[in-house]
């Protein structure tokens, strides 16, 4: 079974609901037939014609038998939804498929299936389905697609149930509802050194080794399963438990991911605005820092974050890097502007500690607030910020190059205070900004970057 999870399976009864519900259920036609033949009655009546009663009769007496035969129609039906898959990016396809049951021992009538859909998944698709035999199932499925991250319901899944002639339907719905998940854009992003990391021990790991000294040593208590040959046997004999030695506890690198959610420091709406490229790059540098073995966190402006399974976030390159990626991607795919004006609250989170690597991505920055951002820079190993000027995202790529006067003088404020800082054009990739970033770093510390620098 594909990811998203099976809709519960629901019961769609026929004797459900009273004769005044089926009533409603005239179509067009049947509420023709029944008003033709109340007329065709009256006429007789007045003209003395008992033939056209006969007719008249006929043609009110049939759209009537028909609601009758549905409201007393005694089989039953279940319903399910499979999602493939549950969480798709944006701009990208999802398929839904329905599966329709006949638990009843009659065959079943015509039927219709028809899914709730939200308008910008595409239109509400619906299926005829001719004759489901007892115990037999029927299985459909049809493509969603969205620009726009979010979470989107689907459901209740709709049955309408007609008669040959057409005269009368009856809608069921199905309990259950499924979310469909539409997570950011994610970019594969290049490993490159990045200032911040840890050295000598793989992909930016730090090691505080075990000191190995019988009189250093520092023990802990046995646990099951410790290897018996890790027993200390003096801090045994003086605690009067069994002790082992510690073993060698690897440090993860980490990272912090910040997000300028406020929603004075962007322009637009939209899938190519500038706050959904700043979105689109954060899941990027989550994934990829995960997947090079980093403890990573997700930190907004208004100081809120996911921090994980610990308090210096997800750790990566083990089991649970899919479940944390997936978590910090739901979380993105519903993160939407704050009403925060400053960047103080996550400032106060971030002087707590050294934070390790610092990734940001900065809407419009005044001064007051750019000198906020640079005294971030303050408590990290390493910073890089990516700059979303609404100026510079304003024009178009092929526009004269180089920030504007505002932007330019961020720029500088924050690469004085030790940032790595480069702005974003309009229809730049993250990939393409990372490597710049790389290349900045590279160039600022070099010796040669550092002698132009000054």
């Amino acid at each position: 079974m594909d990811a998203g999870g099976t809709a519960g399976a629901g019961e769609d009864r026929g004797e459900g609901g009273g004769i005044r519900t089926a009533l409603a259920g005239l179509t067009t036609r049947g509420r023709s037939f029944l008003a033709a033949g109340i007329a065709a009655a009256i006429c007789a009546y007045v003209l003395g014609q008992s033939d056209l009663l006969r007719v008249g009769l006929l043609l009110g007496v049939l759209p009537l038998v028909c609601v009758v035969v549905l409201h007393r129609t005694r089989y039953r039906v279940a319903g399910s939804r499979r999602l493939s898959p549950g969480r798709m990016p944006a701009g990208s396809e999802a398929r839904v498929h329905l599966r329709v049951d006949n638990v009843s021992r009659l065959p079943t009538g015509l039927l219709m299936l028809q899914d709730r859909v939200p308008y910008v998944l595409g239109p509400r698709p619906r299926f005829v389905l001719d004759r489901v035999e007892p115990g037999g199932r029927r299985e459909v499925s049809y493509r969603v697609r969205s620009d726009l991250r979010g979470r989107y319901p689907l459901g209740p899944l709709q049955l309408r149930l007609t008669d040959p002639f057409g005269l009368c339907e009856l809608t069921r719905s199905f309990s259950a509802h499924d979310t469909l998940t539409v997570i950011p854009r994610v970019e594969a992003l290049p490993p490159v050194r990045l200032s911040g990391e840890a050295k000598g021990y793989g992909e930016g790991r730090q090691r505080s080794l075990a000191l190995a000294g019988d009189d250093d040593v520092i023990p802990r208590g046995y646990r099951y399963g410790d290897d018996l040959r890790r027993v200390h046997w003096r801090s045994t004999a003086r605690y009067g438990e069994l002790m082992v030695r510690r073993e060698e506890q690897p440090q993860r690198a980490r990272c912090t991911v910040l997000l300028d959610t406020r929603g004075v420091a962007f322009e637009g709406a939209g899938p190519d605005s500038s706050f959904e490229w700043a979105v689109s790059g954060a899941a990027s540098v989550l994934v990829h820092m995960l997947e090079r073995g980093f403890s990573v966190r997700l930190l907004t402006d208004t100081g809120d974050s996911v921090p994980g399974e610990g308090a210096d976030g997800f750790a990566g390159v083990s089991q649970g890097t899919a479940e944390a990626a997936g978590l910090m991607l739901d979380t993105l795919a519903v993160i939407d502007h704050s009403d925060g004006t400053g960047l103080s609250a996550a400032y106060d989170t971030l002087r707590g500690g050294n934070e390790g690597l610092l990734v940001a991505f900065f809407g419009d920055l005044d001064e007051e607030q750019a000198a906020v951002a640079a005294k971030m820079r303050q408590r990290s190993g390493g910073a890089l910020a990516f700059l979303l000027d609404s100026e510079t995202w304003s024009r178009e790529p092929a526009d004269v190059p180089g920030p504007p006067e505002g932007s330019g003088e961020r720029l500088r404020m924050l690469r004085e205070s030790g940032w790595t800082a480069v702005t974003v054009p309009r229809g730049a990739s993250v990939e393409e900004l990372w490597r710049t970033a790389d290349h900045e770093r590279t160039t600022l510390t070099s010796p040669a970057g550092a002698k132009a620098a000054r």
